[in-house]
Formats: structure tokens, sequence, C-alpha cells
């Protein structure tokens, strides 16, 4: 009778233990996870948070429409979230922890190229799908990688845009060249002195900073003994408003300046009469006007970020939310939340969406390198008494003309 007992309860607590199981598998079935690390603190927060906020915008437009569609069944989207602090050591162990313990389905990138290697180590050795974004260096995509994709134009092309102008409105202007002494802003640097030699372009000077610096007096100093005309580089948001606001307290006497990454920021305009002039290499303004196969347009987008976060979207946010337009195009051509099927579907995407052109290249060296995408010149201008960023370059896209020379 004991026997008999025991037997029952056992069997009572195995079917219990089936059907909590089955419920579980169940829920899950319903909902996709993706995770990903976001600089809430530290120095690469200001970009970072832009780029969340894409992120947390795309998440919340489809979870309203009823999730992502999936053959005939719907998945809401469900975020798994670390601070990262801005830190690489830190990424190693998060995006382990989001694989292995948090069951990540797929996987965006942190913002920053180097943090993004850093993630992409990981995501590769466990076979995941990520999409980067805030990620432009190019040498993350020559090493044999499967699951990487790019949404960023490489960082080899950043500042083309930048030397072309300067070649068409002064063809012997000096340049100078001073950039963040990180994995990005010297693979963007690296390729615009190749750029001005091309072009026949003097680079007075080469100066790599240390990514902390807050005093720029002496590579200013440097420049204006050079007696640069044009002045590029930069690296991310803090040292690059610090580097604009230090040029103007000065009175560096340069007729053209291009920084990476802080002028993009709406954030930017604090810096007054500082960023007049100041031009970006931009992944996307909300003033192009490309038709898009697949989401909403530019407008559309642009309208829904503010009325969300109260202000307008930089690149950054605009590169978060195409990350997740990509990832939903891909789970929905392929029919599957598959890993390899969505690769597939990757592999095989050239789409037009709100932010531009999206094709990855599919070959062994470059596997999932950005080839689709184009970008373009924006430029702080002072219109009315008020701070407006606009789109010089190329004149397809333009929406006033290039303030040359600013002084």
């Amino acid at each position: 009778m004991r026997t008999s007992r025991k037997v029952f309860a056992a069997a009572i607590l195995a079917s219990a233990i089936l059907t909590s199981g089955t419920t579980s598998m169940a829920a899950a079935s319903d909902t996709v996870t993706i995770g990903f690390t976001v600089s809430e603190t530290g120095p690469l927060n200001v970009d970072s948070l832009a780029q969340l906020h894409g992120f947390e915008l795309w998440r919340d437009q489809v979870n309203a429409a009823g999730g992502l569609k999936v053959g005939n069944a719907k998945y809401k989207i469900k975020f798994v979230t670390y601070d990262d602090q801005s830190k690489s050591e830190r990424v190693q162990q998060l995006y382990s922890r989001l694989i292995l313990q948090d069951n990540a389905d797929f996987l965006f990138s942190p913002y920053s190229s180097n943090l993004t290697a850093t993630a992409a180590i990981i995501s590769e050795q466990y076979g995941k799908v990520m999409l980067t974004t805030g990620a432009a260096e190019d040498k993350t995509y020559e090493l044999g990688n499967h699951g990487l994709f790019q949404m960023y134009t490489p960082a080899t092309h950043y500042l083309s845009s930048a030397m072309a102008v300067i070649k068409q409105k002064d063809p012997k202007a000096k340049v100078a060249v001073a950039y963040s002494d990180d994995g990005f802003s010297k693979a963007v640097a690296g390729a615009a002195k190749e750029e001005a030699k091309r072009l026949g372009e003097p680079v007075v000077l080469d100066e790599a900073y240390a990514p902390g610096t807050t005093d720029f007096g002496p590579i200013i100093n440097k420049m204006i003994s050079a007696k640069a005309d044009a002045m590029v580089g930069g690296g991310h948001y803090a040292d690059g408003a610090t580097l604009a606001r230090q040029m103007y307290d000065q009175k560096a006497p340069m007729k053209f300046i291009c920084l990476l990454v802080a002028p993009d920021s709406p954030q930017f305009a604090s810096l007054g009469d500082a960023a007049v002039g100041v031009a970006v290499p931009s992944q996307w303004e909300p003033s192009a006007a490309y038709k898009p196969d697949f989401g909403p347009d530019g407008a559309a987008f642009g309208k829904a970020f503010k009325d969300k976060f109260g202000n307008e979207a930089s690149y950054h946010a605009a590169g978060g939310y195409a990350a997740g337009l990509i990832l939903q195009h891909a789970i929905e051509k392929a029919g599957s939340i598959d890993s390899a099927k969505v690769i597939q579907a990757l592999d095989a995407t050239d789409v037009s969406i709100f932010y531009g052109r999206v094709k990855f290249a599919t070959d062994a060296q470059h596997h999932g390198l950005q080839i689709g995408h184009e970008m373009v010149l924006a430029q702080w201008q002072k219109k009315g008494g008020q701070l407006t960023k606009e789109v010089v370059w190329p004149a397809a896209a333009q929406t006033a003309p290039l303030l040359y020379p600013l002084h």
C-alpha cells in the first residue's frame, strides 16, 4: 500500500513537472528574446542610449501590431539588456550570460566597434545571429564570421564625402587629421589619409589622442602652427564635443571642420556658436527621402521617435531602429526563427528602408559587411538665430549649401 502511494505521488509530481514544462515552452514559443548590452554609463552613453531608443521604438511598434509574423504565428519581442559601462571586459561576460543564461534567440551589438568586436567573439562561438549597429570598423567582418551582419557603412568610407568636399572647394587645402586612439576612429582616419593622398591634399598633421582626452590645447596649437585649412577626425561624443568647443575658444582658423559621431547628436547644439559650421558624416538624416520597400518612411519614423522620446532622432537612433527592421524582415522572409534560416534570409537581403539601401557581403572573406548603404554629410548652420543640422552633400540629398569657408 505504501509503495502504491509512493508511485502515485511520484506520478502526480511527474505530471505536474511535465505540465509546468509544457506551459513554459508554450509561453516561450510566443516570444522572441533579443539580448544586447547598453552603455548606460561611461563615455559611450550618449550615443549608446540613442541607439537603445531606436531598438525600443521598433520593439514597441511591432508588439503593438501583434508581434513578429513567423509563418502563421506571431511572436512578441522581449529584450534582455545589461549595462556594459562602456567597457569591453564586461561585454564578453555579459554576452555569454545573454546566450547561456537568458537564452537569447538573437542579439544586437553594443555601441562602438571596440565593444562589438568583443561581443562578436562570443556570438560566433555560440552560433548566434547578431545585427551590429553603431559599429563601423571593417576588420570585424574580415575574420570569417558567419552570423554577424553590419548595418553601418564601413569605417573606410566614413570621411569620403568630407575629403571630396575639401577637394571641390579648395584643391590646395592643407588637412589636419586628429583622431581618438581607438579601433573605429583609427580605421576612419587611416582611410581619410589615403583618400587625401589620392586626391593630392597635403596632410600637415596626423595625430592620435587618448580616448579620455579633455585638454586639446596642444593639438589645436599644432594645427594652427601647421597652417591647416581643414580639420577632420574626432572619435565619439565626449571627445568630439570637447574638441569642437576648444577649437572655437582658441579661434582656430579652419575653413572646414568635420568630426565623427559627436555633431550628429541633437545634444551638440548645446555648444552654441561653437557648433556652427561643424560637419559630420552621417549614416542617416531626417531629411533623407528614401522610398522604403519595407517599414515606415523617414518622416513617419522621425515623428514616432519624437513623439515617444521628445527629441529628434540621431543616426544612432535610426541605426538601432533599422537593425530591428532588418531582423524583422529576415525572420518574416525565412518564416522561421531558426538561426540558420534567418542567416540565409539575411544573406539574400537587398532592401530599401527609411534608412536607405541595406545589402550584406556574402563572400567568405567579408561576410556580413555592409555594401548597400551610403552616407551623407551634414553640417550645423544657424538660420534665423536657430541652430539646425543641414544635409550639404551629396547634391541629390542637399537641404542647404555647404558653409565654406568657416572664417
